[in-house]
């Protein structure tokens, strides 16, 4: 089974894309979002937190993330210790559902594909691209948060071009191209493989 992944800077189109594939009957797998959740369900992850960044990191089962917020959005390191914990469970939870889907082949929907490494197992990688200044208003509307705040949660993922250059396919989610054709030519040259790859 081919699995695809979905990558793009903040604001760019992911969960836009990942919705029309679902539309086209295609398992999407959201990383950020499963990464949210076994924070709060794994036993195991739950207490390499508590040790890096303290008890008070949960209240109660629920994850304190305004304490964890507080601890690595300024501190690059900080940051690289949780994601040095969340991102292998995260990959394994991945893996494990894609080996219970039965569609021709799977994607899913991540952020930090090449900072995760977790671009590793992936057959094809879709980086989906809107120029900066796009992005950062779609993100202070959606999000009803300053410029400024929107900058600093860029600046914590690599840059948007060198994003794109590391993946097979970009689609342009720009405005100025329509986002259904590109992705219906990706979803039969998917199809058509995951076909030969079963003969």
């Amino acid at each position: 089974m081919l699995r695809i992944g979905i990558t793009g800077g903040i604001g760019s189109g992911k969960s836009m894309v990942s919705h029309i594939f679902r539309v086209l009957g295609i398992p999407v797998f959201d990383a950020d979002s499963t990464a949210k959740q076994i924070m709060e369900t794994d036993e195991q992850l739950r207490s390499a937190i508590i040790q890096a960044f303290g008890r008070e990191s949960y209240t109660g089962d629920r994850l304190n993330r305004k304490h964890i917020a507080s601890l690595v959005f300024n501190d690059a390191y900080q940051l690289t210790l949780l994601n040095s914990l969340v991102h292998p469970a995260a990959i394994a939870a991945a893996d494990a559902w894609a080996l219970e889907q039965h569609a021709p082949y799977v994607t899913k929907e991540a952020a930090l594909f090449f900072e995760s490494g977790s671009a590793t197992g992936m057959d094809y990688i879709i980086g989906v691209y809107a120029p900066r200044h796009l992005r950062i208003k779609r993100v202070m509307d959606r999000d009803g948060i300053t410029r400024e705040e929107v900058l600093l949660r860029m600046n914590r993922q690599i840059d948007e071009e060198i994003k794109m250059r590391l993946c097979d396919f970009v689609v342009l989610n720009d405005d100025q191209h329509l986002l259904i054709p590109q992705v219906l030519t990706l979803h039969e040259r998917f199809l058509a493989e995951s076909r030969e790859q079963g003969d």
